[in-house]
């Protein structure tokens, strides 16, 4: 969830410098993240052992471990880890890149929230799934779960104008303002987000990337790092709206904003 390449990303950004910011901004009560992630992991009889790579503040991990798996949450922001620690506790937390890792043997790799997005380049992704392949225990799962880049061919509505959202905690409100735009030449979609406070603190501008994959692109080289993709589909997911429900079953469209990916290491 805060991968980030320094190459794109500005310092100062609140979300990941202040994790229990992240959480107000970004609430799941219900944990439905969680729910989801248990749901696939419990219908492709993936077993206990689950790395959560981009765990963020780890909520998803920690309601996975509460499921009765053993899971490493794995980050690469400190910030994120040391409040996911202290928040959610019960899984182990590891420092690591999710572009090359190596924490152990696992059933499941979970991947959620776009973090995998942060993979800029074919070699980033490369390195991912290597490290995943090298990592499940053979017949484990790999679920992700992320933008997805054909929503944006022919659609505009996402970059037309800024996109803006206020909060509140503890009395102060937040307001950010984010702008998109594509780069065609390196299939990223770019991300210009400014925040705003009235505690008197200045602006903080923002820039970042997320990759943009499309589904096939996702099937190619899924199947060259000899896993067999068992779901591709748009909906129903945490994300989505109306967001998953216990006994959803998956669609069978791929246009949609969001991108669900199931799959597993046959080889």
């Amino acid at each position: 969830m805060t991968y980030a390449s320094k190459r794109e990303t500005t310092p100062g950004n609140p979300l990941i410098d202040s994790p229990e910011l992240y959480e107000v901004r970004f609430p799941d009560h219900e944990r439905i993240a969680g729910r989801w992630a248990e749901d696939v992991l419990r219908r492709y009889g993936a077993g206990p052992r689950v790395l959560d790579i981009g765990c963020g503040t780890g909520r998803d991990a920690a309601y996975l471990h509460g499921a009765g798996r053993t899971v490493v949450g794995a980050d690469l922001s400190t910030a994120m880890l040391a409040y996911a620690r202290d928040h959610h506790p019960g899984p182990e937390y590891r420092h690591a890149d999710l572009r090359g890792f190596d924490l152990g043997t696992f059933d499941a790799v979970m991947c959620l929230d776009s973090a995998l997005l942060y993979c800029h380049t074919d070699d980033d992704l490369d390195g991912f799934l290597g490290s995943c392949r090298a990592g499940l225990a053979p017949g484990g799962l790999l679920v992700a779960e992320m933008r997805n880049g054909a929503f944006f061919l022919g659609r505009t509505e996402l970059l037309d104008a800024p996109i803006v959202n206020t909060f509140s905690h503890h009395g102060t409100h937040y307001r950010s303002t984010t702008t998109l735009y594509l780069d065609r030449a390196a299939q990223l979609l770019r991300r210009t987000r400014v925040w705003t406070a009235d505690d008197g603190s200045p602006p903080v501008e923002q820039r970042s990337a997320w990759r943009l994959f499309f589904p096939q692109e996702l099937r190619h080289r899924l199947t060259a790092h000899g896993f067999t993709v068992l779901g591709l589909y748009d909906r129903p997911g945490p994300r989505t709206e109306p967001p998953w429900r216990e006994g959803d079953d998956a669609a069978t469209t791929v246009d949609a904003d969001r991108l669900h990916l199931v799959a597993r290491l046959t080889r």
